[in-house]
Order: structure tokens, then sequence, then C-alpha cells
């Protein structure tokens, strides 16, 4: 639906510029989806304001500002230009995002962005002036100073306060140009170009910080080369990355990053993957494995068959999800935001009654109050708090995105820091899914060949990791042919063979076909109590023998459980479909304080519920296709080992690339920090805030000490936030 048009001066000025950019350069009538990079958003009631603005535009059906990744998406029927006009005019800088943005945008140092030149130029014309009036100059020559310098410094703060208020927003921005304007009007004028250079340069400094944050995050899609060679037709030619269709095949040199997701189809090497999955440690590929754009191939050479466009890659959609993340608030920023929300005019009113209360009851000095008052909106600007959540999220998703680890949200990141039970699906989670045979045991006159022959017939149809086991273990051996085949979730599976039914199961299904297994039941004890799990084969009749499969441990499950414990996890469980005896076996081993076996899928979700009512907050941790109802019960869902599964990436809370569980402890340290860093800067913002406020009924604040404290503060909390993306010990 179409926004209703504003009446405002200021949107029929940015209409006006748009309507002008329209008729030099002819539009579709088709409406298109284009996302912009900000440069210069530094702080979130900017970023609302802003998309206020755009939303108002004739021709902008919807528009939405991500201001922890400083980015506006929108949805237009407008050229690029007219968009970036209008954010232009709001006072930032802008320019379209896309995967070729290097080759179309080359965006100034940060010392030559207007917002740096204009607090360096006002620095310029404060520091003569207060080393004038030191030496005892006159106004006739520190007036001309200090207000080319307010003018210069406060001249992007004015812009930005003004053009919210049209739009019926106040933000910091104007209480600094009323605190400005006010110090004039009282002739204060060192104090007032003070204030306007300490603010602008509190501004510049959390800008550039903020970007740099930011652009950490979008160097990731930097990682993928612009180009690549392809063989095509016969031929080599180097094309774009975005001319590279679907099956093409790339061909990469040792030393090269790889440019294009895809399959190897040629060659073996060792491909360093650590900007997709963390890994430290090189992976050997051959043919048939999977490899990632942005990966290096450290030795031999490779030929890749495409099977992603570049704007499908793995790397790819990592930085969206990442970006996405940032956009997601954790419930302490929905409180900061709503608080500031109203803080803001109520801090008006306070500076009003300031004023009044004391002239026009108590008959004190007008100016005195006045002067207060200009303090009071100078260290009651709520920058400092309104800055200290986001940046915090930013940096720790951005930390867990180059560590292999994606966090969908603050929501997440905060909750995760907060649980108190963890349960983990076993195979393939804590076990490595890769179990193998260990026991054929043939009963009823069968040889041991024909049994596991018969075996692998039924399970060559099946997904489950111990079917693959036996097949394997099958090698080249012959197989029947087979029909009828029907997997039984929980349970096995089933196939017609030779004209009768055998079945491929555990206890549980030969139970349910009738099958007396009694005589058996001391082999398949003795079986489980070593920690393997006992495959029944047979028909409804006998069972014509058993199969013992043994999945073996993680190298790294008995060390991540213990870090997990000592971050401060009280309970871990272990919710698997195998028998109770193999569960407690592998729960003994690794010391896990809470077993659920023999569980359906389905059973799982409900387990997680029961664990829930016992212990609090619990998150569950499975590969995020099988396990998905359980991730979606927890409190928390996080899928391991989703390189390249689109679908887990989609489901899971948290995502961790590689198959490394130790990430799970550092994702519980970065949480817990991140909690104790937002709690810092809520903190400190508000202490701050107080004191200053007390010294200002006392009297031993001034404007320039007020901004000081409020620019500092702002600063602190900004650097402090952004400690969260350094490694996290």
């Amino acid at each position: 639906m179409k926004n209703k048009e504003c009446s405002c001066s200021c949107c029929h000025e940015v209409n006006h510029e748009v309507a002008e950019l329209l008729s030099k350069e002819p539009t579709e009538n088709t409406n298109t989806t284009d996302a912009f990079r900000i440069e210069g958003m530094d702080c979130a009631d900017c970023a609302a304001k802003l998309e206020k603005k755009i939303k108002a535009l004739d021709g902008v059906q919807a528009a939405t500002v991500n201001f922890g990744a400083g980015k506006l998406t929108v949805e237009h029927s407008l050229t690029a230009a007219a968009i970036i006009k209008a954010i232009e005019q709001a006072g930032y800088q802008a320019f379209k995002d896309g995967l070729n943005r290097r080759a179309e945008v080359s965006t100034p140092p940060w010392w030559r962005k207007p917002k740096t030149l204009a607090t360096i130029l006002s620095g310029a014309f404060l520091l003569p002036a207060i080393i004038l009036e030191w030496g005892g100059a006159g106004e006739e020559i520190l007036i001309p100073l200090y207000m080319a310098a307010m003018l210069l410094g406060g001249y992007h703060v004015a812009k930005s306060g003004l053009y919210g208020l049209k739009s019926f927003t106040m933000d910091t921005n104007f209480l600094m140009t009323i605190a400005a304007v006010g110090a004039v009007a009282i002739r204060e004028w060192g104090e007032g170009a003070m204030v306007v250079f300490l603010f602008s340069l509190g501004n510049a400094l959390q800008a550039y910080t903020l970007d740099k944050t930011r652009h950490s995050i979008r160097a990731l899609m930097d990682l993928a080369p612009r180009e690549a060679w392809v063989r095509r037709n016969g031929q080599e030619i180097q094309l774009a990355v975005e001319e590279i269709a679907i099956n093409d095949v790339v061909l990469v040199k040792s030393g090269e990053r790889i440019a294009m997701d895809g399959t190897v189809t040629n060659g073996i090497s060792s491909v360093n993957q650590a900007s997709i999955t963390g890994e430290s440690i090189p992976v050997e590929k051959q043919q048939g494995d999977l490899v990632y754009a942005g990966t290096v191939n450290e030795n031999g050479a490779l030929e890749v068959t495409v099977t992603k466009l570049a704007a499908d890659s793995t790397l790819a959609k990592i930085m969206h999800m990442v970006e996405e993340a940032q956009a997601q608030k954790a419930p302490m920023q929905q409180f900061v935001d709503v608080f500031a929300k109203y803080y803001t005019p109520a801090v008006i009113l306070a500076a009003l009654s300031f004023i009044a209360i004391p002239t026009v009851f108590l008959g004190q000095s007008f100016d005195v109050w006045f002067y207060k008052a200009l303090v009071l909106l100078v260290i009651s600007c709520p920058c400092a708090l309104v800055i200290s959540t986001p940046v915090s999220i930013v940096s720790a998703i951005g930390n867990a995105s180059r560590h292999g680890v994606l966090i969908k949200g603050g929501a997440h990141l905060e909750q995760m820091g907060r649980i108190e039970a963890i349960a983990f699906d076993k195979t393939g989670t804590l076990t490595s899914g890769k179990p193998v045979v260990t026991d054929i045991v043939p009963l009823n006159g069968i040889a041991r060949e024909e049994l596991l022959s018969l075996a692998a017939a039924v399970e060559k149809w099946s997904e489950h990791p111990l079917a693959k086991a036996i097949v394997a273990h099958a090698g080249d051996m012959p197989m029947q042919s087979i029909s009828n085949f029907q997997a039984l979730p929980g349970r096995g599976a089933q196939a017609d063979v030779a004209g009768q039914t055998i079945y491929v199961g555990n206890r549980r299904l030969f139970e349910e076909i009738g099958c007396v297994i009694a005589a058996d039941e001391s082999r398949l004890t003795r079986l489980e109590e070593q920690g393997k799990t006992a495959m029944l084969v047979g028909t409804r009749q006998k069972v014509l023998g058993v199969l013992a499969v043994a999945d073996t441990l993680r190298e790294e499950s008995a060390t991540s459980l213990s870090a997990l414990r000592k971050s401060g996890v009280h309970t871990i469980a272990m919710l698997t479909g195998d028998n109770e005896r193999v569960a407690k076996a592998i729960a003994e081993e690794l010391h896990i304080d809470a077993v659920y076996s023999e569980l359906l899928p389905e059973d799982k979700a409900t387990a997680l519920k029961e664990l829930s009512s016992k212990y609090g907050r619990v998150a569950m941790v499975g590969d995020g296709v099988n396990d998905a109802p359980a991730l979606a019960t927890a409190d928390i869902g996080i899928a391991m080992g989703v390189a390249g599964s689109d679908s887990a990436l989609e489901t899971a809370d948290i995502a961790l690339m590689s198959d490394d569980l130790n990430k799970l402890a550092y994702i519980m340290k970065l949480s817990r920090k991140t909690v104790d860093i937002i709690k810092q800067n809520v903190t400190f913002s508000i202490a701050i805030k107080l004191l200053f406020v007390a010294g200002t009924f006392i009297g031993f604040v001034n404007l320039w000490l007020a901004i000081l404290a409020d620019t500092g503060a702002s600063l602190l909390v900004t650097l402090n936030g952004m400690r969260l993306a350094r490694k996290i010990g």
C-alpha cells in the first residue's frame, strides 16, 4: 500500500529533489527493492528518524533501517540516485549495496568525511580563541572565532536536530542545538562553542568506531574473489562472479581463494575454511567434497562445479544473517529504546520547570537558572544509554561470526547466557555419527555372510547412520534385490526380500511385530552393556541374527562438556533413540546428568518440556534437521555442522558452522560477557547522569564539563562494547 504523503516542509524539499532526479532519469513502473549502505549513522534515534523520512517519500512503499549494520532497505519505484539524495539530505553518506560495491564505491578515509572535517575546522577556530581569551583578548576578536567554531561544528548537529523536529521527533541533536542557542542567548560564547565542538567530536569518534565495527562484518564479502577462471565450452575464460552460472566449472590454483560454492570434481588439496567454519586446521578436499566461496585453496589445483550463484553462497548467507541478527533487539535493548522514547521530552519539560519554578515562584535570577537548565539539558542527553546495548550486540555477533558461529539475534545472545541446562542429541552430536559394525551374531542356522548381506540389502535404502554402517561393512558383497522398503522411525526398517518381509531394528520393532526375542535377551544385554547398539535381523516368526554397531564418541565431547560446566551450565542431558543400556554407558563415560532413551523424534520435544520444568531455561544441541521439533521447543536451538545446509541455517537460533562442540562453551562465555558489559554500560550511563544532575543543583557543573561528561560517557560505553569484538578467553 502506498504511504500517505507527508505535508511537512522537509519532505516537500526532499520530494522536490526527487522530482528533479526523476525528470532526468527514467524509472520503470514496477517496484524494486534496493539496499543502501549508510556511513556516519551513530545513534539509534537517528536511524529511526531516517527510516520515517524515507517512508514518507512519494514512490516509497516500505523502508527499514538496520542500525547495527548501517543498512537501509527500500522497496520503491524511484531511482537509486533519488533515494541516495534523500539520505544525504538527512546528513549521511550513502551508496547502493551489492556484490560489486568495491568497484562502484570508494569511500573517503575517516578524516575526509564531512562530519569529521567540520569537527576539525571547529577545533581550528576554538583553540586559538581559548588561547586568546587566556591572553586577555577582547570580545571583538573572541566572538567571531567562537561563532565560527559553533557554526562549523554545529551545522550537522542543528541540521539533524531540526530535521527530526519537523517530524515531531526530539533527539539528542535537538537538545544540543537548544543548549548552544541558549548559551548564545546568555552570551556564554566560549562555553557554547566548547559544547558544540565536544559534541561534534563525540559524534565523529562514535561514528568512526561504529563504522569500523560494521566494516569488519562487511569485510566477510571481500574474502570472496570478484573474478574467477571458468572452463566453458572447452575454453578457459575469466569472468566476474555475477556472470558465473550453476554447473560452470571454476578452476582454482594453489594459494587462491575459492570464488564460488561448489563440489570438487577434480583434484586433491587442503582448504583453509576458517572464514566459514572457524576451523583453524585446513581440511582435505577431494572429488565429491563441498567447498565454499571465500575459503583458501592451500596446495594443489582444484576444479569445482558451481552449485550456488554468488548471491546465494554460504558466505553471502552468513553476512546477510549476521546483519539481520544485528537488527534483532535484545530484551534489554528494547527496554532502553522504550525508556529513551519518553525520556527526551521529559528532560525538556524538567529543564523548563528548572527555569520556571525558581524564577517565577521563588524570585531567583533568570540567567542563573536558565544556565542551569541548559546544563541539565546537556547532561541529561541519553546518548550513552541508547548506544550502550546495540554496540555491544553488534560487536558480539560479529565476533561470533568470525569464529564460525551464527547467532540469529540479540535476544538469543542474551538468552544463551541465562541457560541452566543443555540437552544433546547423541548420534552425530556427542558421537562422531559414523558408527561401525563390531559384532555379527548369526542365529537359527543362517550363515554369517548371508546374515550381513540380508541386513545390508534392507538398510541400503535407509539414511540412518546405523544403516549406513551396516551397508559400509558389507562393502561389495552381493545383495539380493528388495521391494516395498519402509523406514520405521525410532525402530528400524523393513523390506521384502525373496518373497518374505525382513525386519532390521531394535527390540521395540520386534516386540511390535510379535516376534519372540526372550531367548536372545541375555546376548542383547551383554552387547548393550558394552555400549553397543544391537540390531536384530529377522521375520515375524524368528530372529535370524544380531548385528552390534558402536558409534564412537567425538574426541572433544568430554572436554567440551567439562568446559560447559565451568562456564555455568548446571545440568547436561542426552536425548537418544538408542536403548537405555547403550545410552547409560555413554552417559557414564561423559558424566551426563540426565538420560532420555528410546525416544522417537517427537518424544524429544516432550523430554525438553520436562527438562524445562525441572531446570529452567534449556538449550538443545542437534543437527538442525532431524531434531527440528526439539530445537523449536527449546529456549535456544543450536544446530551444529550446518555449513552448506540452508535448512539448518534457517531453522536454528544459533548455528555452529563446523562440528566443533568446543564452540558451545565459547558461546556461553561470549553471551555472559555481553550481558555483563551491557549491564556495565547501562549502570555507568545512568550513574554518570545522576552524579552530574546532582552537581548541577549544587552548582559545580558548567556547560562544557557537562558535554565532556556526556560525550565521554558515550565514547566509553562504545569502546567498552567494542571489547566484545576481541577474542573471548
